[in-house]
């Protein structure tokens, strides 16, 4: 009987202890601080790279065909741009080859994208550039965006949504909806 209640003891503590630690892989922080120490809340027409995906890569997400893949990854990168600052103008590259940042205040450029399907991350660094000298103004380094969804084209469609609230801060300065203390 002594064995049987050390079996079951051990049983019950190897299934729970794992559970947090599995739960604990995916939490990413949020990064809802400003930290470039430029100001570009007066920047009120900007230009939005393409955030590559890897067309290449449609094989390695079970897609059927190159197309499908570049299909969403367009589709990816059309919503991602909408409303990403709200009361700025906003211009989207249309594919990866896209750099035509003439004519705007902030071209916000994207390096370094990775999927790591596995943890439901979209890696990446940010970078923010003046169009008028090409000079890079500030940039965020490579880190993870978490998304959390099902199906690869929602959890990146939700990563891209992480992204898109810290070029909020980064651009306004804080988080919509809120106001500056």
């Amino acid at each position: 009987m002594r064995r049987l209640m050390i079996a079951a003891t051990w049983l019950l503590l190897c299934i729970s202890f794992p559970l947090p630690a599995l739960a604990a892989r995916h939490k990413v922080p949020r990064y809802l601080n400003k930290e470039t120490t430029v100001d570009m809340s007066n920047m009120s027409h900007i230009f939005i790279g393409w955030v590559d995906l890897g067309a290449d890569d449609w094989a390695l997400y079970g897609y059927g065909s190159k197309t499908d893949w570049s299909d969403i990854i367009g589709s990816l990168n059309s919503s991602f741009s909408r409303n990403l600052v709200p009361g700025r103008t906003i211009t989207a590259a249309k594919d990866k080859e896209d750099e035509n940042a003439a004519g705007n205040d902030l071209y916000i450029k994207f390096s370094d994208v990775r999927v790591d399907y596995n943890n439901y991350h979209l890696i990446l660094s940010i970078h923010f550039i003046d169009p008028k000298t090409n000079a890079e103004i500030g940039s965020i380094p490579v880190r993870p965006y978490y998304g959390n969804d099902w199906g690869l084209k929602n959890y990146l469609k939700a990563a891209l949504d992480e992204v898109g609230t810290k070029i909020q801060v980064e651009v306004t300065g804080e988080l919509q909806g809120k106001k500056k203390k």
